[in-house]
């Protein structure tokens, strides 16, 4: 599903991250106007996505980008966690669609690890929640980003997401790795990582690195940085595009 932010001009598509929906991007999405027609998609299984219930993979995600990208132009891409892997995904698959590319707190190898500490994440959620009030409540600093993943149904309200697909979609990173992507990126590349990252310590360095790309360690930010360091994460974002588009 699309879903239209506004702005004209240049096409921006926003990713979200596993759990997430494109809505989540709305705090982003607002000041990004000013620098062309900013879009987000709900991923597979997420959001009102119309694929429900399949095996997926990396390489469905980066499909479905690219069918979006070809109907958009050549188009900034930027993207969180699940997200910024498959913008890697997409401007390694499909340079011409892609003009540059902004990954945060993400990774491309996460060989070895196993969906257990999601379940033991979601097992120790008291869900389903009685109101909208209890999301925020008990997500504290990121309860808006969790009241757009959820809906009412069931007797209270559950995450849109189905369960078992995300535990599906996380398990097939434990199975492979994706530095091929890193590899055949040509456009520019920021790299947006959190101080307090769930992500392999140097990997996103190693990403930049290698991507001939920026990076930047927000400090005191956890993984969701655009919401916990909104002010950093803009002024990053903002000199990044800037200067990739001359503005």
């Amino acid at each position: 599903m699309l879903v239209e932010f506004g702005g004209a001009g240049q096409p921006i598509l926003l990713l979200h991250g596993l759990m997430g929906r494109a809505s989540t991007w709305w705090p982003v999405a607002r000041w990004l106007t000013a620098y062309g027609r900013v879009v987000g998609i709900d991923a597979r299984s997420h959001g009102r996505s119309p694929h429900r219930g399949g095996h997926w993979r990396t390489p469905d995600f980066v499909a479905d980008v690219a069918d979006v990208l070809s109907e958009l132009g050549p188009s900034v891409v930027i993207g969180h966690s699940m997200g910024g892997l498959h913008a890697l995904g997409a401007a390694a698959e499909h340079p011409d669609l892609v003009r540059a590319v902004v990954v945060e707190d993400m990774a491309v190898d996460l060989r070895g690890r196993t969906a257990d500490g999601w379940r033991t994440m979601f097992d120790a959620w008291p869900t389903p929640f009685p109101s909208l009030g209890h999301v925020h409540e008990f997500f504290g600093a990121l309860g808006p980003y969790f009241a757009e993943c959820v809906e009412e149904r069931d007797g209270g309200y559950r995450l849109i997401a189905s369960i078992d697909d995300l535990f599906e979609i996380a398990g097939e990173w434990g199975e492979h790795d994706y530095w091929d992507f890193v590899d055949r990126v040509r456009c520019p590349l920021l790299a947006i990582e959190a101080e307090h990252s769930m992500m392999p310590p140097g990997q996103q360095a190693e990403i930049a690195k290698r991507a001939d790309g920026r990076h930047l360690i927000v400090e005191g930010a956890g993984h969701v940085v655009h919401n916990d360091a909104p002010d950093t994460y803009r002024g990053a974002v903002e000199a990044f595009l800037s200067e990739i588009l001359d503005r």
